[in-house]
């Protein structure tokens, strides 16, 4: 679902890995249709883009609400741009030629720096509500589909590092911290 003037909002901070529960915990359900949610999602929007990143979930800048915005191309380089409250993911079967998973490199505002390689379906869909509580959903292949995949894991309080071997992880934190340590464990 596409939202007009969805770059309005105000950027707000990207919380990081281990420093705010927020992140680890599954998101609570939207019930409140109502002009703040329209706010959230575009702070969200401009959160997204002021750090660079494709797919912002709301517990991402802090909030403890089951929302995501994205704005990222699927595998014919398509822009899939739009927000879902609410979602609940579906992993698709390939159509024709397509293969069932991908493995490719994953990256997170969260996590600043680092990627890794990771394992995701490549084609899903999210079902959920829009701004108004009315049905919507996005269908995606490709990056866009690795993206609804990666925010309704935030949702569920899930960090793409967490679905990593542990020793892929601690290194891959310790790289997100720097030389300062600034990402907490």
């Amino acid at each position: 679902m596409r939202l007009p003037g969805r770059y309005d909002g105000v950027a707000r901070p990207i919380v990081t890995y281990g420093s705010n529960p927020v992140l680890h915990r599954p998101c609570t359900p939207v019930t409140e249709f109502d002009r703040p949610l329209r706010h959230l999602v575009l702070d969200m929007f401009a959160s997204m883009t002021a750090a660079d990143g494709v797919g912002l979930a709301a517990n991402q800048i802090g909030v403890d609400a089951r929302v995501f915005v994205i704005d990222c191309p699927d595998a014919d380089g398509e822009d899939v741009v739009g927000y879902v409250v609410n979602p609940v993911l579906t992993v698709l079967e390939p159509v024709g030629d397509e293969p069932a998973v991908e493995v490719t490199e994953e990256g997170c505002l969260s996590v600043p720096g680092p990627y890794a390689e990771l394992e995701r379906a490549f084609r899903a869909r999210v079902d959920g509500v829009d701004l108004n509580g009315d049905p919507t959903a996005i269908e995606a292949t490709g990056m866009a589909a690795r993206c609804l995949q990666h925010e309704v894991d935030h949702l569920d309080g899930t960090v793409y590092v967490d679905r990593l071997p542990a020793d892929v992880r601690e290194r891959l934190l310790a790289e997100a911290a720097g030389p300062e340590g600034d990402l907490p464990a």
